[in-house]
């Protein structure tokens, strides 16, 4: 079995939200706190900043991170997807397109299966398991351009 997804995924679905929404609270609360005091400054800023961040972060992560599933391992001509403890597994067959981000964090693959042959939908998003560097997010995903090469290998022996 080879793990296509980064072991980073946990971080980004799970800790890093609790520390940016527990960032946005204490600044919430600490700004409360400062409006008590004699000479009470005008609070709208320090109170409106933090709500707008909570926003635009949460429609971010949204968007990016909480549609990643946790983990995804090749295993010959199948894939094994996990997430949230239930697993399902998909024949490569049922790929019919590979996308990969580029010059986005962080970098996801995502699979359209040909049916909904899983319970995680039609569409499913990874982060792939990919060297890091200064110059990758310029460079096509090996990830990403092995299960391309795969896929077609399998179409070309099945036709």
């Amino acid at each position: 079995m080879q793990r296509l997804s980064s072991r980073s995924t946990f971080f980004y679905k799970r800790v890093f939200p609790v520390f940016w929404f527990g960032f946005l609270a204490v600044m919430l609360l600490t700004s409360l706190g400062l409006g008590r005091g004699p000479g009470r400054a005008d609070l709208a800023p320090f109170l409106f900043a933090p709500v707008i961040m909570a926003v635009i972060g949460y429609v971010l992560m949204r968007k990016l991170v909480f549609g990643l599933v946790d983990e995804v391992w090749l295993e010959g001509d199948q894939l094994l997807i996990r997430n949230r403890g239930e697993q399902s597994r998909i024949a490569l067959r049922h790929v019919i397109n590979v996308n990969a981000t580029m010059m986005t964090n962080p970098r996801r693959i995502t699979l359209m299966l040909r049916t909904e042959s899983s319970r995680f939908g039609k569409e499913l998003s990874f982060m792939p398991n990919s060297p890091r560097g200064i110059f990758s997010a310029f460079k096509t995903d090996p990830v990403a351009a092995d299960l391309i090469h795969r896929i077609d290998a399998l179409r070309q022996r099945l036709a």
